[in-house]
């Protein structure tokens, strides 16, 4: 089984690209789910009901989400009726949303996801390692293919999370950087494991958002409003092949589309 997890979308430069490139990276790699982070899809904060819609339509089959998980009240009605979305699992019982999902690959086989946040230069947050633990043991046993979405600013509490987890999920795989890391790896448990597999959004940026406005803010601390960049947008994220038997990781890779290569893969 060969799973695409994309990085975080922001804005609608990064929904444009995905609805271009997702149907010709299913052909090219033979995918059999796509999984993404879209706390940022959004105007680059948040997630809109509308905007759930256009990226399921685009070929996502299940989202994950951080941070700005409730940044758009508006979102409360997919977070309560839709079975492919979840918040983190380590929000109070009583946040909206799911804690984890299943959702069937296009063989059939059912795949099991979920996201946590970190901790660390993070705002206050319930324990990831328990939650994680609790979500995973609500999960039905027979359902081998796991995979975990940490949301979380440092790659040592990234790693700790991945080899928490090792042998016990297919793959660990890090958001909210925006940044793709050069850590990819299968763990020593079959887990495959990666800090953080970048962004889905304008590369001529900062983290996606303008750099004037950024600049103008950081050198002078009068706010400004961090608009969506427009500039070299690319699709970031993680291929990740999973035995669907035993549920544990055979490969992994980063991938990387670029503009240019978009009509190419349109072409399929």
């Amino acid at each position: 089984m060969r799973i695409l997890f994309l990085g975080d979308i922001v804005g609608r430069p990064g929904r444009e690209i995905v609805a271009r490139a997702v149907p010709g990276l299913r052909q090219r790699h033979g995918l059999d789910l796509v999984l993404a982070n879209a706390e940022n899809a959004a105007g680059g904060s948040g997630l809109t009901p509308s905007i759930y819609h256009e990226l399921v339509q685009a070929g996502v089959d299940g989202i994950t989400l951080g941070d700005h998980v409730y940044r758009r009240k508006e979102i409360y009605s997919v977070l309560s009726n839709q079975d492919n979305i979840v918040r983190p699992a380590n929000l109070p019982e009583e946040a909206v949303g799911r804690r984890w999902a299943v959702v069937p690959a296009r063989d059939g086989t059912e795949v099991a996801f979920l996201c946590v946040l970190g901790q660390l230069f993070m705002k206050p947050m319930d324990n990831p390692w328990r939650a994680v633990d609790q979500a995973l043991a609500q999960i039905p046993s027979d359902v081998r293919v796991r995979l975990v979405d940490f949301h979380v600013e440092a790659t040592s509490e990234a790693q700790l999370l991945g080899r928490y987890l090792d042998g016990r999920v297919s793959a660990v795989l890090g958001t909210h950087t925006h940044v793709p890391t050069a850590d990819e790896c299968i763990l020593p448990g079959g887990t495959a494991f990666q800090c953080d597999v970048g962004m889905t959004g304008p590369f001529e940026s900062i983290l996606g958002r303008r750099i004037d406005r950024v600049m103008e803010t950081t050198l002078t601390s009068n706010p400004t409003q961090f608009e969506v960049a427009t500039k070299d947008v690319r699709l970031c994220g993680t291929l990740v092949e999973i035995d669907s038997q035993s549920g544990q990781a055979m490969a992994i890779k980063r991938l990387c589309v670029l503009e240019a290569e978009l009509e190419q893969l349109e072409a399929r």
